[in-house]
């Protein structure tokens, strides 16, 4: 399954087929999966700590790194669909509505280039 072709009502599936299958919807509260989110999120950033941003870019250079940031990568997104199955979010409409939001917030042409909020009136 690819990116290109795999959904995201798929990955959720995958994701709920898993924790049902083991019984663990009973720990999957808003709070504790927000949490372990927050948990891999930290692991993940972990592989970054203490190099620049250039030797950041160049992490996919080295395979066995690029594997341990892929799974982590891959726990952040687990959570993250188990919290929209425990919701019962639509991650595609909230994306779509945020990013509404975003293009407000920061207009493009205000913001390209930059990394800090435009200053508006």
């Amino acid at each position: 399954m690819a990116d290109s072709s795999t959904t995201i009502a798929e990955l959720r599936e995958i994701v709920r087929r898993f924790v049902d299958e083991r019984d663990w919807r009973q720990f999957h509260t808003p709070k504790n999966l927000s949490m372990s989110l927050a948990i891999e999120a930290a692991e993940l950033m972990e592989h970054f700590q203490w190099i620049d941003a250039a030797e950041s870019r160049r992490v996919s250079d080295d395979a066995a790194k690029l594997a341990e940031v892929r799974d982590e990568m891959a726990d952040v997104l687990c959570y993250l669909l188990a919290i929209a199955n425990e919701l019962e979010i639509d991650l595609s409409d909230a994306i779509r509505d945020k990013m509404v939001k975003n293009a407000a917030k920061y207009p493009a042409e205000l913001s390209r280039g930059r990394y800090d909020p435009p200053k508006t009136k």
